[in-house]
């Protein structure tokens, strides 16, 4: 017999919403859009005046992100610094309208509720920096998708129809959906039990069948460009997440409470996995300061590109978790028992909200770095002409060695010049060491016409 699931706080749900539509905005307003390959990127879409979707396996994703920045453009703006905001909010706001869709989707179920921030703060936040790559719109609608799976009750015609564009979207998006997409299709085949209308039922195998046809396009893809040199860099990069003090320090917090509530269920009871999230978190919001004693010990925003791997692993097992949960009604492990009792699943819920609070500390404070940044390399070009040689600035010394790239420096110094064109940056290198995946992204961009601020 199923139980009716436990309602979490009230304000828990308004409070984790409210704060990931505000990160997201202050990430806007400092275009953190142009960390890394957003600049080259942003400035091909300018001068091209095309979608820059390169790699086909990904390309719906792009699509979808760079279709505000190029109208824009095509309409005549030609303001870099509004344009830059304009793809920021995209490349923002579009995993987080799919979370808070998928938060609002599961709000009534404390334990899905719990497990859908526990997504926020330990999959999107310690990744997002580097929010260019495709994997943080991907994760945000497989986490959507399965939130939409595992609505109780009779399936809408709308639902149906929403997991049928997220399963479209998923086709071209990235390479984790070789995992994530029969996940999907899986938790849709095991739903369709309650679907009474066809319509909604004949949409529902569209969907698993997308999501099917995702995994196939990132198996191609990953057999195809197993031998490319970026590609075997990523694979010897996979297990260096541990960087990532953003994505490493909760992590080890959500997996030890795990470990320790499959040993000892009854231990869900006590007050001991609130005071390990509580460590954690407090951890995790201290560490932009770790540096004031270690100085290795440092928010390295080029990690977040190396934990995009674990992340999907996570995401996966998490999702696994809120499929259990819902599925695994009669006889199930004591774990699950003891986990969905209103008072320990509402804790679960302010735990993975203090815990997302915490992540958003380290968030905001790199996105004001990152603004300082932008605001120095702006003065650069603005009073130099011509080549600027980047060995001769403090591009490697606190805190400019958090966000310099070598070779995407000619396209920010471009697009946050008053006049494009007037100064570059310039890094003295081969680019055959650290190539960029696309040849086109090591030039020196044009943006006749453009400036920021013009």
């Amino acid at each position: 017999m199923t139980s009716a699931p436990a309602a979490p706080p009230p304000a828990a749900y308004r409070s984790v919403v409210l704060l990931l539509w505000a990160l997201a905005i202050n990430a806007t307003i400092a275009s953190r859009g142009l960390f890394w390959d957003g600049s080259p990127f942003m400035a091909n879409i300018l001068d091209l005046g095309q979608v820059h979707d390169f790699y086909t396996a990904r390309a719906h994703v792009d699509w979808v992100t760079q279709l505000p920045l190029l109208l824009l453009s095509e309409l005549g703006v030609r303001d870099t610094r509004l344009l830059a905001m304009v793809y920021s909010a995209a490349l923002f706001g579009l995993p987080a309208g799919l979370y808070h869709a998928a938060l609002a989707r599961v709000r009534h179920d404390a334990v899905l509720l719990g497990i859908v921030v526990a997504v926020v703060a330990v999959v999107y936040l310690p990744t997002c920096f580097f929010i260019i790559g495709e994997y943080n719109t991907t994760y945000a609608a497989v986490a959507l998708a399965m939130a939409v799976t595992l609505t109780p009750g009779p399936r809408r015609l709308s639902d149906a129809v929403l997991l049928c564009v997220l399963g479209l979207l998923c086709v071209r998006s990235y390479e984790t959906m070789v995992y994530l997409g029969p996940l999907l299709a899986a938790a849709l085949v095991w739903s369709m039990r309650k679907d009474d209308d066809p319509w909604a039922r004949g949409l529902v195998v569209v969907a698993a069948v997308a999501f099917i046809a995702s995994a196939v396009v990132g198996l191609v893809a990953i057999v195809d460009y197993w031998n490319h040199p970026h590609f075997q860099k990523v694979r010897a990069m996979t297990f260096d997440f541990w960087q990532n003090l953003q994505c490493v320090i909760p992590l080890i917090g959500l997996a030890l409470s795990a470990a320790i509530a499959l040993l000892r269920p009854k231990w869900l009871h006590g007050s001991g996995p609130p005071l390990i999230i509580a460590v954690a978190a407090t951890a995790l919001a201290l560490s932009p300061w770790y540096r004031l004693v270690h100085e290795h010990s440092i928010l390295y925003p080029p990690a977040h590109y190396l934990a995009r791997q674990a992340a999907g692993v996570v995401l996966a097992v998490l999702l696994a978790c809120m499929w259990l949960h819902v599925a695994w009604q009669r006889r199930p492990p004591e774990v699950f028992t003891i986990l969905r009792l209103p008072a320990v699943s509402r804790r679960l819920v302010l735990a993975m909200t203090a815990l997302l609070l915490a992540a958003a500390v380290p968030d905001v404070v790199l996105t004001g770095l990152w603004s300082d940044y932008l605001a120095r390399m702006r003065t650069l070009v603005d009073t130099r002409e011509g080549a600027i040689r980047a060995r001769d600035l403090p591009l490697l010394d606190w805190p400019d060695k958090l966000f310099a790239q070598d070779w995407s420096l000619p396209a920010m110094s471009a697009l946050v010049s008053r006049t494009p064109g007037h100064a570059y940056v310039l890094a003295d290198k081969d680019y055959l060491s650290n190539p960029p995946f696309d040849p086109a992204c090591g030039t020196l961009p044009h943006l006749r016409g453009y400036g920021w601020g013009k």
